[in-house]
């Protein structure tokens, strides 16, 4: 069944090509921050989580993509969703896999995450974190490689692995969860904190993870012979737009309880990000352009017409999803730090070698992803075929042509 990431089309091994030159620069960047620290970045004393923890953040929501396919398909029985589980559990798998490069590339030296293992903190929030990312990776590992090699035999799911996908549930609900508490525990930042901060995050997760799912469902649909079923994309559209306008509304409420509690802290934290503070506002463009994407992905959303156009359905879904990577990638984490507990102003501006870094982190992700998704199309499309096959055998021997 592997052996099939090994075959493709020219362009398929063009691209494999392309993301190994781009993970071959962060690569060495990467040994560059090795040797002279965290220095070359652009995180400082008073704003200790960049881009990196940025992506992090964001990337621990698009593992969300998984369980919104589990949670129709064993909890409803919405037979759908069957054909594209393993391509939510290959998804969770790889935006899991880039959360723990992305923490590796942050602490400097990766053997730093070996402390966790042989001087574990229970009573860190980092810990747990650690637990529930490496559990939820290993449970999709688990459901999606046991379900895609029962279709790849023709054979019915596992039963044993439904307990699987039934702990996956709780278990993506508790790893955004952990991660909202990581940051809304750190009392020294009054902007993050904020009892919502776990909604934000599900609410969040639960639009950008399907998002993604359904624009690389849309691409397979035209780079394959594998065509995802229409009434599911539709669906998970649906859940999309309801997860967005439940994250813009959480958003309001904390806009509101800001400024009507003129709480300075909380205040000073959303004028620099919308309109900037004392002259600056490195961010204020950022955020800028999130806000239109993000009602507009809802406008074409909610009408019923544009969302079954698969262009303007492409558009609202990239729409959604960059809306949630520049609000919780950069303006939650980033500005969450600006200004300081002293009301002082400490700017971010990441580095050739940091972006380079994280989009090779990125890359390596996209790298998975390809390598599980040409397993995944290869199978659908025999499957596809054998179908195709066994119609047209019944076909001629019922009309007396064997």
């Amino acid at each position: 069944m592997i052996e099939n990431a090994l075959k493709g089309e020219p362009r398929y091994f063009a691209w494999i090509v392309f993301l190994l030159a781009i993970i071959g620069v962060g690569f060495a960047c990467w040994i560059y921050q090795l040797y002279n620290g965290l220095g070359i970045t652009g995180m400082s004393r008073d704003i200790s989580w960049g881009v990196y923890i940025g992506q992090f953040t964001f990337l621990v929501g698009v593992a969300a993509s998984a369980v919104m396919v589990v949670i129709p398909l064993y909890l409803h029985n919405y037979k759908k969703y069957s054909k594209i589980l393993v391509f939510g559990e290959f998804l969770a798998i790889a935006a899991v896999s880039m959360c723990l490069m992305f923490v590796m590339v942050d602490i400097g030296k990766p053997s730093r995450a070996l402390n966790m293992v042989f001087h574990p903190t229970p009573h860190s929030i980092l810990f747990w974190d650690m637990i529930v990312l490496s559990g939820y990776l290993t449970i999709n590992i688990i459901v999606g490689y046991n379900c895609l090699l029962a279709d790849a035999k023709k054979r019915p799911h596992p039963k044993w692995v439904e307990p699987f996908a039934y702990l996956s549930i709780p278990w993506a609900v508790s790893i955004h969860t952990v991660t909202a508490f990581l940051i809304a525990g750190l009392p020294g930042r009054e902007s993050w904190l904020t009892a919502i901060m776990a909604p934000r995050f599900l609410s969040s997760a639960f639009a950008s993870g399907p998002a993604l799912l359904i624009v690389v469902l849309l691409i397979i649909k035209h780079v394959s012979k594998f065509k995802p079923d229409e009434d599911a994309i539709q669906t998970i559209a649906k859940t999309v737009c309801y997860a967005m306008i439940i994250n813009l509304f959480f958003y309001a409420m904390e806009i509101f309880t800001a400024f009507y509690s003129q709480i300075p802290a909380h205040v000073h934290a959303f004028e620099y990000l919308f309109v900037g503070l004392d002259g600056y506002g490195k961010l204020v463009g950022w955020l800028w352009s999130a806000v239109p994407f993000a009602f507009l992905g809802v406008l074409l959303l909610l009408i019923p017409a544009a969302r079954r156009n698969e262009g303007l359905l492409i558009l609202a879904c990239v729409s959604v999803f960059y809306a949630c990577l520049i609000d919780k990638g950069v303006s939650l984490v980033i500005g969450g730090f600006i200004p300081n507990p002293f009301e002082e102003i400490t700017e971010y501006s990441a580095t050739f070698p940091e972006i380079a870094i994280t989009i090779a982190v990125w890359a390596i992700g996209a790298l998975i992803l390809t390598v599980l998704y040409k397993v995944a199309i290869t199978i659908r499309e025999e499957e596809a075929l054998t179908y195709d096959t066994d119609y047209y055998r019944t076909f001629h021997r019922e009309c007396g042509m064997e």
